[in-house]
């Protein structure tokens, strides 16, 4: 079988070889073999392991995301995030680094649109009221 991943910017991985593919979706945990039926599930944020033609076992972690198989020939996941390793307690590192650094990119994300909402309101406001004078602080007694 053939297996390929892909992210919104990259082909994570396009691994040609697969004797066997295990994911999760809603139900849970299952397993794609070549010759499986056509197949369609959302997958869960979850480890998918997959297995060469050597029979060695590789990993790599999703950030949800759709899996199809087609034609029981190939196995294709869609997802925002993927991160590749062939040693799980690595993957897991990188994971928390990816997630920690994707935390950090939102936080900046919302602040930036918050500012730009703050000033969009201000001008909607001048412009709907060209006439009104600034409020001015008054003066200590």
């Amino acid at each position: 079988m053939r297996l390929i991943v892909t992210t919104p910017t990259a082909i994570a991985l396009d691994e040609s070889s697969v004797r066997q593919v295990r994911a999760e979706d809603a139900t849970g945990g299952f397993g794609i073999e070549p010759g499986h039926a056509d197949f369609l599930t959302t997958v869960s944020i979850c480890v998918v392991r997959w297995r060469n033609g050597g029979g060695v076992e590789h990993y790599l972690a999703v950030r949800g995301g759709v899996l199809r198989v087609r034609e029981g020939k190939l196995v294709e996941i869609a997802t925002r995030e993927a991160v590749v390793d062939d040693d799980l307690g690595h993957l897991r590192g990188e994971v928390l680094a990816t997630m920690t650094q994707g935390i950090e990119d939102e936080r900046s994300a919302r602040s930036g649109v918050l500012s730009l909402e703050q000033a969009a309101i201000r001008q909607i406001y001048r412009y709907l009221r060209p006439t009104d004078q600034p409020l001015k602080a008054r003066p200590p007694k």
